[in-house]
């Protein structure tokens, strides 16, 4: 790794939020099972509220567009309330466009105390099989695993999305989601958002496209922001392991039952856990079954 490149991972700064969370079925380390309705809308034909078609600035290049200071977006947005709240608000991509019959794989890898880890046999697995997927990395993690993201991020099989600085559910009012605290205001959700993103442009040599918070929750006002700084959000169809919860049968029933066009979120920061057995088990018979898998950017624009 270059040494420029060397410096930007270890000015990353820890963190004393905890990653992922242990969570029950429905959510993104949701540790209360009355939410998993919402967490796992399988069924939903959306794609995305109409907050997101707001947002033509994330499929311009770089030169095309000037990205918004902290002041301005404090300035533009400090005195907005949030209407919505949670993993389907408007702005948040919850499912591929509409008549896409392939299947989008995402792994989160959300660093921090519990949640540095690295799931060798997921990726081998994938690689193995050639299955593209989105990996949404968090800064802690990048800074605790700067090998592996070098290789990660130099395999044209894998896209890189932004997981976050501290893996902070993105709030401009302070809320929080299972027991994670939210950012508390328009400022602490630009640092959350920018902090990684820059980082990661730095080191890709090119920006991110897409987005995810830690525990997937926003209101409507960050997500309007994230727009505004270049970034889709990404949630998702269906939880594929339960915030890295499930055992390897639980994920393989969840990711087997994936229609086509939904989002896959599982977690590629628990080695020893049941998401690569469970994918392992699932996606073959997906494949022979004629289900294509995509990058979130193959088909988003």
């Amino acid at each position: 790794m270059a040494l420029s490149r060397r410096v930007l991972l270890a000015a990353v700064a820890g963190s004393a939020l905890a990653g992922c969370r242990p969570s029950a079925r429905g959510g993104v380390g949701d540790p209360s099972p009355a939410l998993s309705a919402t967490a796992t809308p399988a069924a939903t034909a959306a794609t995305v509220t109409p907050a997101a078609t707001a947002a033509p600035a994330a499929t311009a290049t770089p030169a095309a567009r000037r990205e918004p200071t902290r002041a301005e977006l404090v300035d533009r947005y400090g005195g907005t309330a949030p209407k919505e709240w949670g993993l389907e608000v408007a702005g948040v991509i919850t499912a591929l466009p509409d008549g896409e019959r392939a299947t989008a794989l995402t792994f989160d890898a959300c660093g921090g105390p519990g949640g540095n880890g690295y799931d060798a046999d997921l990726i081998d697995f994938l690689r193995a099989r050639s299955v593209p997927a989105t990996l949404f990395l968090n800064a802690r993690w990048i800074a605790a695993n700067p090998d592996v993201f070098e290789r990660l991020a130099a395999d044209p099989l894998f896209e890189i999305g932004n997981h976050g600085t501290v893996h902070r559910p993105l709030s401009v009012s302070g809320r929080s989601a299972y027991g994670i605290a939210g950012t508390r205001d328009v400022g602490e959700v630009y640092d959350e958002v920018v902090g990684n993103a820059h980082q990661l442009a730095g080191l890709l040599g090119h920006p991110v496209r897409f987005f995810r918070s830690g525990t997937a929750h926003y209101d409507d006002v960050a997500t309007r922001m994230v727009a505004d700084l270049g970034e889709r959000v990404a949630g998702f169809t269906v939880n594929g392991d339960g915030g890295a919860t499930l055992s390897a049968s639980e994920v393989r029933q969840e990711v087997a039952a994936a229609p086509p066009g939904s989002i896959v979120i599982g977690h590629m920061n628990h080695p020893g856990g049941g998401t690569a057995p469970g994918m392992a088990a699932a996606v073959p018979g997906l494949l022979a079954a004629g289900r294509r898998f995509v990058r979130l950017s193959d088909v988003l624009g």
